[in-house]
């Protein structure tokens, strides 16, 4: 496969038979960015993010692949879920939930069972999530195990200049070694690993299309943020372990692996949009991933020259509202949207010559902004094998599984 009209007849031959709308990952793709995440981690073991797979078969896929370990969960029922014997097996023995939770009937399902509480790591930035997961009552002898989200904003000028995701409260060596503390005095928790995620590098591409004067901009500010932050994050993990043993210390996201995992003090990174390599990950100088996961949508209507109408399209991404939320019209190449309709519910209009080529029953080909988030559009995913033409094999995501975890 060679052009973008050879991808495309591929992909047709491979799902001739489905209904659309549906949604593939192209296996070779889906490999191949993961080999591109390990090498990129240098020998740092990197932890899979649930949130960006959405699927519990591609989760034991892409840890199948070598130098990936562990999973990081997006939410506690969810990783209840993936470490049960009872459902098919558990997907993972090593799970890290990657946000405080308040589900306090998850906390006590997870308090009751020591085999769960022996698999999952819970978030914690907060002496009141101490006091919610003590209440649940864990067993000293089988204690709740838990990690402290350490804030990675860059602060120039303080808190009245604040570059990066809002997120923990804890940002000083002292305030993670009072938290240490806190969590040491509770027979019935053990602190396990720290986490600090640099957002504003690992998931902002310093690259913008047609912006040159603001990417230089960002990769000065990136660069910055990095520096202190590796600096900070040493300091952060020296004071901690002065109050206890770690098992790990967790950093990064499919933006930054290739940097966050120089740091000594981190002992694993995390990737997971890097598997499908959605459209927002395609402005990166430090890497290029193929794009893995797409969806397909019928052409409906013939409005006129130069137009063309798929059913359904509105899957937006979550975040900050603008044209970069929206899926890309991926193929054939040359579509783009109208700008009084967009995406939309039920239709959108594609124009463009290339809507010239489309008859009603054809294919449009996307790709989501985001990761995770097409799955909660699509039941099953269709895996596509290569080169050679083969029937696409279905999987079902999270959805698919009658699970529906936010």
């Amino acid at each position: 496969m060679t052009s973008t009209t050879s991808v495309r007849e591929h992909y047709e031959a491979a799902t001739r038979e489905l209904s659309a709308p549906f949604a593939i990952v192209d296996m070779a793709a889906f490999r191949a960015n993961a080999a591109d995440i390990a090498r990129r981690a240098a020998g740092t073991p990197v932890r899979v993010v649930s949130k960006s797979i959405r699927c519990r078969h591609l989760l034991r896929e892409a840890l199948a692949q070598p130098g990936f370990a562990g999973i990081m969960a997006f939410t506690l029922p969810e990783a209840l879920w993936l470490a049960d014997e009872d459902s098919g097996g558990p997907v993972g023995d090593d799970i890290l939930v990657a946000y405080p939770t308040a589900d306090t009937r998850a906390v006590a399902r997870l308090a009751a069972d020591p085999r769960a509480a022996g698999r999952i790591t819970l978030m914690v930035d907060d002496i009141a999530h101490l006091d919610m997961i003590e209440a649940a009552g864990p067993d000293p002898a089988h204690p709740v195990k838990v990690c402290i989200d350490v804030d990675t904003s860059w602060q120039p000028l303080g808190p009245r200049l604040r570059i990066g995701a809002h997120r923990s409260p804890v940002r000083t060596p002292a305030q993670a070694a009072a938290l240490a503390r806190a969590i040491a005095a509770r027979p019935g928790l053990r602190l396990d690993g720290i986490m600090a995620y640099e957002a504003q590098i690992a998931g902002v591409g310093d690259a913008p299309p047609a912006r040159p004067l603001y990417g230089r901009t960002l990769r000065w500010v990136q660069h910055r943020s990095r520096m202190e932050l590796a600096r900070r994050r040493a300091a952060v993990v020296r004071a901690v372990r002065g109050v206890a043993d770690l098992r790990f210390v967790n950093g990064g996201g499919t933006g930054s692996v290739h940097t966050t995992s120089r740091e000594r003090a981190v002992t694993e990174v995390a990737a997971g949009s890097g598997f499908y390599q959605p459209r927002l990950f395609d402005h990166y100088t430090g890497f290029s991933g193929r794009p893995a996961a797409l969806f397909a949508l019928p052409v409906v209507r013939r409005p006129g020259t130069g137009a063309a109408t798929v059913l359904g399209g509105g899957y937006l991404a979550s975040g900050a509202p603008d044209a970069g939320r929206l899926p890309q019209p991926y193929l054939p190449a040359g579509l783009s949207y109208s700008s009084a309709e967009g995406a939309g519910e039920v239709q959108t209009p594609l124009l463009g010559a290339a809507a010239d080529s489309l008859a009603v029953g054809d294919l449009a080909w996307f790709r989501h902004a985001k990761a995770g988030e097409l799955c909660e559009r699509f039941s099953h995913l269709h895996l596509v094998e290569g080169p050679e033409p083969a029937e696409a094999t279905a999987v079902p995501t999270y959805r698919g599984e009658g699970r529906a975890f936010l």
